[in-house]
């Protein structure tokens, strides 16, 4: 059998469809342009709910969502150690919760800890099958390889003070800053110094390009798009698209060339999430903390707290902490007091028959199984109830072609019915990206999203005032160019609606491989209770 090309996906954080185009046709992003001309353009591929780097990168490479990969957002509250974690909202929720506290979380337990186990990143996929993968900076990078500390002199022993000493599992070649380095790069430091991961990536590819055999499978991380639309505006865009065209242009050119590069590889070319303007903070804290006592963060009595409150840019989740006697009565009320904020767009929960709320205690489980839990949305006055239902019934398909159970008003969540079938224009994806976001184990009781312009103060007290944002089940927060260039045939299927779920299918069908879903949960999931 012929051994495919080798395959590079190129994943530009918060690249907007309209923005790609509009840098090609200003000639700002030849490359980019040369994968446009040459490959197939989906200009709508969904993004994960909450629309956030990490829950999208891990939906990228374990090709399920939230209710299996268990990752929820920038910010969620650990139901188990009674505390949130923080991947990085902004340097100042950092220093809140403490910097190597939630260094530790992005680092380490992000991917070896939150990250369940019962699913395989594309990263192991690929390495059961006996082919080499490699990955520059990116969220989600577990593997089979182990890693030691990359650090030298002061630098090693000032992290292992920090409590960075351990191992980690990736990629055969693994590039995560200057902490995890499989080989020695002469590449510039960045982990401490956003805006700059691109050039890194750039260095990075040029060293492997040096050694052809050095991967099959290159996540080629451009992230740098995301924290410059986060300063100016989406907008801006077009400058930071021409800035990571001319990053992916060296991996190209270290290859020979366009030409060459295509003659060995296979393209695909994509985003996690896109962006939109934001102009008014919500401070849901303070909001809520009004009314209950919201935990804070690294408080040292989190047995007092009422509720615990995780905002994720344009998205949050809500826990309600009290004892069981109260719990129906303060979820109420919590939905009520966020629905009537300005800030709000819509409201969503679990409910049980007659109407009680799910509300987890311990570490949670996933509950997209259970045959009594529905979701409910709320917006504007209306409710609509679903869940998934048996296929071949009467019940509409959406354009995944899932099948849903429908009670109540469809209007509050945009959907339109035709014949059969069931879709929404305004919150692409709707009822499965809410489905999986309810049903995560670490998904708050109850969930926001925000309308449009609104983000979520974060617990450092900060927003991209005027710059952009995401998070939201919106459209504009959610759609994603998707290019695909040279992949084996029969590895892109025809999809009416596509999402990030789908890129680590393409990686896997490019080289043949199956999907092999982990089998053992871990403790902490079977630890989880519900009440």
């Amino acid at each position: 059998m012929r051994a495919p090309r080798k395959l590079c996906l190129v994943m530009v954080d918060s690249l907007r469809t309209d923005k790609l185009e509009l840098a090609v046709a200003e000639g700002k992003a030849p490359h980019f342009a040369e994968l446009l001309a040459r490959g197939e353009l989906t200009r709508d591929c969904v993004s994960a709910f909450p629309s956030v780097t990490p829950v999208c990168c891990a939906e990228i490479v374990t090709g399920v969502a939230a209710d299996r990969h268990w990752i929820s957002g920038m910010n969620w509250y650990h139901r188990v150690e009674r505390r949130y974690v923080e991947y990085g909202s902004s340097f100042e929720a950092t220093r809140a919760f403490g910097l190597f506290r939630a260094t530790y979380d992005v680092v380490y337990n992000m991917n070896m800890g939150h990250l369940s186990r019962e699913v395989d990143t594309v990263f192991e996929s690929l390495a059961d099958a006996g082919h080499r993968t490699a990955c520059t900076p990116f969220l989600i990078y577990r593997g089979r390889t182990r890693h030691e500390l990359g650090l030298d002199g002061l630098l090693k022993k000032g992290a292992a003070a920090a409590g960075f000493r351990h191992a980690v599992y990736g990629p055969e070649e693994l590039f995560y800053a200057e902490l995890f380095n499989s080989r020695p790069v002469p590449c510039k430091p960045t982990l401490a110094r956003p805006g700059t991961r691109d050039e890194f990536s750039a260095c990075v590819g040029r060293e492997l390009a040096a050694d052809p055999s050095s991967y099959d499978f290159l996540l080629f991380s451009l992230p740098d798009n995301d924290y410059h639309a986060h300063r100016f505006g989406p907008g801006a865009m077009v400058a930071s698209i021409a800035h990571a065209d001319r990053c992916f242009g060296e991996l190209v050119g270290a290859w020979g060339g366009m030409d060459r590069f295509l003659d060995r590889h296979a393209v695909i070319l994509m985003a996690d999430h896109a962006q939109t303007d934001v102009t008014r903070p919500i401070d849901l804290g303070a909001e809520l903390g009004r009314e209950w006592r919201v935990l804070q963060p690294s408080s040292d009595q989190p047995e007092l707290a009422e509720l615990a409150v995780s905002p994720t840019a344009r998205a949050a989740n809500l826990y309600v902490l009290v004892d069981e006697a109260r719990r129906a009565a303060v979820h109420e009320r919590v939905r009520e007091r966020a629905a009537a904020l300005p800030a709000t767009d819509l409201v969503a929960w679990l409910e049980r028959p007659g109407g009680e709320p799910c509300v987890r205690e311990g570490s949670g489980s996933p509950l997209h199984r259970d045959p009594e839990v529905r979701a409910v949305v709320a917006r504007g006055g209306r409710e609509l109830r679903f869940r998934p239902a048996r296929a071949g019934g009467k019940a509409p398909a959406d354009p995944r072609g899932c099948v849903w159970e429908l009670d109540g008003e469809p209007a509050a969540l945009g959907l339109e019915r035709a014949g059969g079938r069931v879709s929404s224009e305004r919150y692409p994806d709707g009822l499965g990206r809410l489905w999986a976001a309810l049903t995560a184990p670490h998904a708050g009781d109850i969930v926001l999203s925000l309308e449009a312009g609104w983000e979520c103060v974060d617990w450092g007290g900060t927003w991209h005032a005027g710059g952009g944002s995401h998070g939201s089940l919106l459209r504009e927060d959610s759609l994603v160019p998707l290019v695909t260039v040279g992949l084996e045939p029969g590895a892109v299927p025809d999809r009416e609606q596509w999402r990030l779920t789908d890129a680590a299918a393409l990686v896997r069908a490019h080289f043949g491989v199956d999907e092999a879903p982990r089998v053992t949960a871990s403790p902490s999931d079977r630890a989880g209770a519900l009440r």
